[in-house]
C-alpha cells in the first residue's frame, strides 16, 4: 500500500469500525451483545479469529462469544478458565497501551494452562513484525468508571488479515474498540439486569396474588380452628377473624368471636401459658372455653405475621382439637399413678404426694452448712410449699396446717411422741389387713380382690376430702392425713379400723378381716421412705401388742 492510498484505507476502515459499533450497542440481548463484539473486531477491525471471554459472578472467565471459525466456536464456546489464569496472562508479555502482546517466544508457557485457546494455522513468520501462529493478542474490558472500573472481560485476537503484528493504529483501533465494547457489554447487563428484575416482580406479584388467594382459602377451609388476633397496644390478642372450623369447635358465631380476646375464652389455670405464647409464638396446649361453659383441651400454634414497615403486627393462630388424646394421657397417667385393683394411688404415687409435702431439710439446730443450703434454694424448695414467695409476708401459722414459718423456710412440724402439746401435723397410718392370707388361701383371690376393693372404699369413706389412701402393696394401705393432733391421728386408727372389721359379703358369703394401724409422723428432714418406715414400725408394734392381747384373752 502506497503512501498516497493509505488515507483513503484508514478511512474506510474507521468508517466500518464506526459501523460495527453502532451494530453492537443497538444489540437487544446481552447474547447479542456479545457476539456483536465479536463480529465487530473480525469484520471491522481485520483480525481472523476473535473472542470474547466473560468474568462469570464467580471471578472465573468463560468464553461467551467465538467469531471467525465454526470449528473453533464449536470447541470452545461456553469453556471457563480460571481467573488466576487470566490474571497471569494479562500480567506478562508487552504492554501496548490498553493492551497486551504475548509474542511466542513467550506463550509457550501457557500452552498447557486450563485457559481454553485456538491458534490458527499458519507458516512460520518471515519478517520481525509478521505474525506468528502462537502470538497472543488480549484487549481487557473494563467497567466504565472515573477509577478505572473493573474488569468484566478480554477480548483476545488471532492473525491479522494482514499477517503482520498491528502497528500504532491499529493497536488505537483495537483500544478504542475494546472500551466501546466494554461501554456496550455493560448497558446490555444493565438492561438485561432491569429485564429480569422486572419479570422477578411480576412474577413475585403474581405469587403475591396467588398466595393471598391460597391464604384465604386454606384459612377459611382448613378443617382445624383458625384466627387472626391483634399483636401489641391496647388490644393485643383481640381477635379480628376466625373460620367455620374454630367456630363449631367452641360453639361461637364468626361475629361473637370478634367480641372476645383468647384471654377472655382461656381457663384461668392456662393464662401464664397463654401470654407466653401470643408475645413470643410458638405451641401451647390449653384449654379454652366454649358457649356452654364446658372446657375444651386445644393444641394453639401462633406465627408472628410481621409488616415490612412498623414490625409484627398479627398472630396467625392454629387452634387443634387435642380433647381425646388429653383424655387418653390422663387415663394413661393414672394407669401408671394408680392401683389397677383398687383405683387408689400406688406405691409410686404415694411416695410422690408426701415427698412434696416433706421439707427436705433438718429442722432447728441442724449444720449451719444444710440452713444455708435451703435458704439459697438447696434441698429446701423440694417442700411443695411456696419457698421464696414466702419471705417477708406476715401469714398465721394457721394458714398452713402442719408448717411453721422458721428462718424464712417452712418447716414440717409432728405433734409430741409423749403428750399432746396442740400441734398439729403430717399424719401417716400404715395399715394392715390381719387375717387376708387366710381367706386368699380359704377362697381364693377372687374373694381376696373383692376383699381388698371393699377395704379401699371403706378407707376412703372415712377419710377427709384431700386426704390420700393409697394402696401400697399386697394387703398394705397408707392414709396420709395433714393437720392433725395426736389425738386426732388415734381417733382417725379407730374409726378406719372400725370401719374394716364388719363383715364383706363376696358371692354371698360373708368374710372378715382385721387392721393393724401405726401411725407415723413426718418430721423436717426425713424422707419418704423414711416416713413410711417409721409408721411401719409402729404397725408392726401394734400388731404385736394385739396379738398378745388376743393369746391373754384366749
Amino acid at each position: 500500500m502506497d503512501a498516497e492510498s493509505e488515507p483513503y484505507v484508514r478511512l474506510a476502515s474507521l468508517r466500518q469500525l464506526h459501523q460495527v459499533m453502532a451494530d453492537m450497542n443497538t444489540a437487544r440481548s446481552l447474547a447479542d451483545t456479545l457476539q456483536s463484539v465479536a463480529d465487530g473486531v473480525v469484520s471491522g477491525l481485520g483480525y481472523e479469529l476473535a473472542c470474547v471471554n466473560l468474568v462469570r459472578p464467580d471471578g472465573d472467565l468463560v468464553v461467551a462469544a467465538l467469531a471467525g471459525s465454526s470449528a473453533a466456536e464449536a470447541l470452545i464456546t461456553g469453556r471457563v478458565g480460571p481467573r488466576a489464569a487470566w490474571e497471569r496472562r494479562l500480567n506478562m508479555g508487552e504492554v501496548w497501551g490498553a493492551l497486551r502482546f504475548i509474542p511466542h517466544t513467550e506463550g509457550w508457557i501457557l500452552d498447557g494452562d486450563e485457559v481454553p485457546q485456538w491458534h490458527t494455522e499458519g507458516p512460520e513468520p518471515r519478517f520481525e513484525d509478521e505474525w506468528h501462529p502462537s502470538d497472543r493478542l488480549f484487549a481487557p474490558l473494563y467497567s466504565p468508571s472515573s477509577s478505572g472500573g473493573e474488569l468484566i472481560g478480554v477480548i483476545s485476537v488471532d492473525r491479522p488479515r494482514n499477517g503482520r503484528r498491528p502497528g500504532a493504529w491499529g493497536r488505537e483501533a483495537l483500544q478504542m474498540y475494546a472500551f466501546q465494547a466494554a461501554i456496550a457489554i455493560s448497558n446490555a447487563r444493565l438492561r438485561a439486569n432491569m429485564q429480569r428484575a422486572l419479570v422477578r416482580l411480576e412474577r413475585e406479584q403474581q405469587a403475591l396474588r396467588a398466595s393471598e388467594e391460597s391464604f384465604r382459602q386454606a384459612f377459611e377451609y382448613a378443617p382445624s380452628g383458625m384466627a387472626i388476633a391483634e399483636m401489641g397496644g391496647d388490644q393485643h390478642g383481640r381477635i379480628l377473624r376466625t373460620n367455620d372450623a374454630l367456630s363449631r369447635l367452641l360453639g361461637r358465631s364468626a361475629s361473637a368471636m370478634r367480641r372476645y380476646s383468647f384471654s377472655d375464652l382461656v381457663h384461668p389455670e392456662d393464662i401464664g401459658i397463654l401470654l407466653r405464647t401470643s408475645a413470643e409464638g410458638g405451641r401451647a396446649e390449653l384449654r379454652l372455653k366454649r358457649r356452654d361453659d364446658s372446657f375444651l383441651w386445644v393444641s394453639m400454634r401462633n406465627s408472628v405475621v410481621a409488616d415490612a414497615a412498623d414490625g409484627p403486627r398479627f398472630l396467625l393462630t392454629h387452634v387443634e382439637d387435642i380433647e381425646e388424646r388429653k383424655r387418653r394421657e390422663l387415663q394413661l397417667a393414672h394407669r401408671a399413678s394408680h392401683d389397677s385393683l383398687t383405683g387408689l394411688p400406688n406405691s409410686a404415687e404415694l411416695r410422690s404426694r408426701l415427698g412434696a409435702r416433706l421439707c427436705g431439710r433438718p429442722g432447728p439446730g441442724a449444720g449451719a452448712d444444710s440452713s444455708m443450703d435451703a435458704a439459697f434454694g438447696g434441698p429446701a424448695l423440694g417442700t411443695g410449699f411456696p419457698g421464696p414467695e414466702l419471705h417477708g409476708l406476715d401469714l398465721p401459722e394457721e394458714h398452713l396446717p402442719g408448717t411453721v414459718l422458721h428462718d424464712h423456710h417452712v418447716h414440717t412440724v409432728a405433734p409430741d411422741d409423749e403428750a399432746d402439746d396442740g400441734a398439729k401435723g403430717l399424719a401417716v397410718l400404715f395399715c394392715d389387713l390381719d387375717g387376708f392370707k387366710s381367706i386368699n388361701d380359704r377362697y381364693g383371690h377372687h374373694t381376696g380382690d373383692a376383699v381388698l376393693i371393699e377395704v379401699a372404699r371403706r378407707l376412703t369413706s372415712g377419710v377427709r376430702d384431700g386426704d390420700t389412701v393409697a394402696r401400697l402393696g399386697g394387703d398394705e394401705f397408707v392414709v396420709l392425713a395433714d393437720g392433725l393432733g395426736r389425738a386426732d391421728a388415734q381417733d382417725l386408727a379407730v374409726r378406719l379400723r372400725s370401719a374394716i372389721i364388719p363383715p364383706i359379703r363376696v358371692d354371698g358369703r360373708p368374710v372378715r378381716v382385721g387392721a393393724s394401724i401405726g401411725i407415723g409422723w413426718a418430721h423436717c428432714g426425713m424422707t419418704a421412705d423414711e416416713v413410711l418406715k417409721s409408721a411401719d414400725q409402729r404397725m408392726y408394734i401394734e400388731k404385736r401388742s394385739r396379738a398378745k392381747q388376743h393369746r391373754r384373752a384366749g
